[in-house]
């Protein structure tokens, strides 16, 4: 077995050697300066994946294929501050499938269904990143009852 230290200095000269030798081999015109116009189009993606309850992470270029179903998608990337606003939402499908229910209306139950499952599915992703972000983290460091318990009078 062998023993290699790789050095920060490396893995950047090693990658940009990789991408000089990309280049080499590409067509030259994929390196043109981009356009006011694209660059206007490129921002615009990224100001029209602002949503109400957060943003959209689909990639750059692509349509949204949900049909702006936005509860349902897994890219959209819900911002904590909504969460109230995904309860209520939550709380109107709930109402929704009852109403639904009552009036013998499956179709309808069954894609409120889909959005509620996606909805509580939201909000349990929200409250696991704050249960994470609220937890303490354990460095290693042992705390002073560790440290007490090794120690002996001789």
């Amino acid at each position: 077995m062998g023993y290699a230290a790789i050095y920060p200095k490396d893995a950047i000269e090693a990658h940009q050697a990789f991408i000089a030798r990309r280049r080499a081999i590409r067509p030259s015109e994929e390196y043109r300066a981009v356009t006011p116009d694209e660059w206007r189009e490129f921002l615009g993606h990224f100001e029209r994946r602002k949503l109400s309850l957060g943003d959209c992470g689909r990639a750059y270029g692509t349509d949204c294929i949900h049909e702006h179903a936005c509860v349902r998608c897994p890219v959209l990337i819900v911002s904590p501050a909504e969460k109230p606003r995904l309860v209520e939402i939550r709380d109107n499908l709930i109402a929704r499938i009852a109403e639904a229910e009552r009036e013998g209306w499956l179709g309808e139950v069954e894609g409120l269904s889909t959005s509620l499952a996606a909805a509580e599915e939201k909000i349990a992703q929200i409250n696991a990143r704050q249960e994470r972000r609220d937890s303490p983290v354990f460095l290693g460091i042992p705390g002073i009852a560790e440290v007490a318990g090794r120690c002996t009078l001789s």
